[in-house]
């Protein structure tokens, strides 16, 4: 190849060339910003001409929300084909995982739980609330407690609670350092053990207790 001849472009797969715009995205955005990442720097790292961008995304807005989406929901990867053993050792391997995840895409998770996506567009808030519902989810599914009925509302909104704890956690590890990799898998699998095992049967029975309770007098006069 002589000097100032560009690369040619392979052949591939849509789903494949997909990914690999997505994987440029997810690279760029985690080095820089939205604001700072052009639709025309994601082409160049992608090596594809820039049209193809809106067409596998519409534009440069919707392929940072897929970047948000991809590394916001807990892929199914990470509680997929868990042993056949006890809660204990499915959840420590599934934390394992996410944070194994996470690990290999710092830069673009520290991006998207940031300040600048959090909290700001409906679009991504619609997408975390997509997340904490598919995490509650997937953690049902590693403890074994799927079929859990009694207390489910209550049971997933303290899940939903654990996933706002682990995204602060990720942070201590990843930006001040305090936790090492190893401290942050014991701390984040001991908390949701012992939300699982201690935590929800004592609101369970604060229902069952409240349910039991006679209401005051004034209370029934009013009735």
């Amino acid at each position: 190849m002589t000097s100032g001849t560009r690369p040619r472009r392979r052949r591939l797969e849509p789903a494949e060339r997909r990914a690999e715009i997505l994987a440029a995205a997810r690279h760029l955005f985690g080095a820089g910003s939205y604001a700072s990442v052009s639709t025309s720097d994601i082409a160049a790292a992608a090596g594809v001409a820039r049209p193809l961008i809106n067409h596998y995304f519409g534009g440069k807005r919707e392929l940072y929300l897929e970047v948000v989406r991809q590394m916001m929901i807990v892929p199914a990867p990470v509680t997929e084909a868990l042993p056949d053993t006890t809660m204990e050792q499915r959840l420590a391997i599934g934390v394992e995982r996410w944070i194994e995840v996470v690990d290999r895409n710092r830069d673009a998770w520290l991006t998207v739980i940031g300040p600048e996506s959090a909290g700001r567009d409906p679009e991504i808030e619609r997408i975390m609330l997509e997340a904490d519902e598919i995490a509650a989810d997937r953690v049902l599914e590693a403890a074994l407690m799927t079929g859990v009925t009694e207390g489910r509302e209550q049971l997933r909104a303290m899940i939903r609670s654990f996933g706002g704890m682990l995204r602060a956690a990720s942070r201590e590890w990843l930006i001040r350092g305090t936790l090492e990799r190893a401290e942050l898998r014991t701390f984040l699998t001991d908390s949701i053990l012992n939300l699982l095992k201690l935590t929800y049967p004592a609101v369970l029975a604060e229902r069952r207790g409240s349910a039991g309770r006679t209401p005051p007098a004034s209370s029934r006069s009013s009735a």
